[in-house]
């Protein structure tokens, strides 16, 4: 994470939004985000000394590094705003890891979220295969 110096308290709060990004249904309002970080008593426009203000490290920071997108979507009431994984997060993390760092807070197993467990499985799956595709392709050049 390459935003100020303290890398730990902001990965964990990048964590906890992918996770609840990924329980969403890859896809989590702004509101439910805030809902869940309220849990955990962290306020969006509070200045900490880690990383400044929240809401900025949020919806500017982390898309700017790559690791959230932010857009605003049409629905029949107000406009609004969700949260999805970026380019950056789904290079360097998988859903299983997001779902055993949740089940581990739970005091639980993944498994015991059978259908994310599933989903995270096929994504382990899809992202093995891409780097076979992509070493087969490497390998290849090299012999010719």
């Amino acid at each position: 994470m390459m935003h100020g110096e303290a890398g730990v308290p902001k990965t964990g709060i990048l964590i906890l939004i992918l996770g609840v990004i990924f329980m969403k249904g890859n896809c989590a309002t702004e509101d439910e985000v805030w809902e869940v970080l309220n849990v955990t008593r962290m306020c969006s426009r509070r200045k900490y000394f880690f990383f400044g203000e929240l809401k900025q490290l949020i919806t500017e920071d982390f898309v700017r590094e790559g690791y959230l997108e932010f857009r605003q979507v049409a629905s029949e009431g107000p406009v609004q705003s969700v949260f999805l994984w970026g380019p950056r997060a789904h290079a360097e993390t998988t859903k299983m890891k997001i779902l055993e760092f949740l089940a581990k807070v739970n005091g639980t197993d993944p498994s015991y979220f059978p259908f994310k467990y599933e989903e995270a499985l096929q994504d382990e799956n899809a992202k093995a295969q891409a780097r076979i595709s992509a070493n087969c392709v490497c390998y290849y050049k090299f012999l010719y």
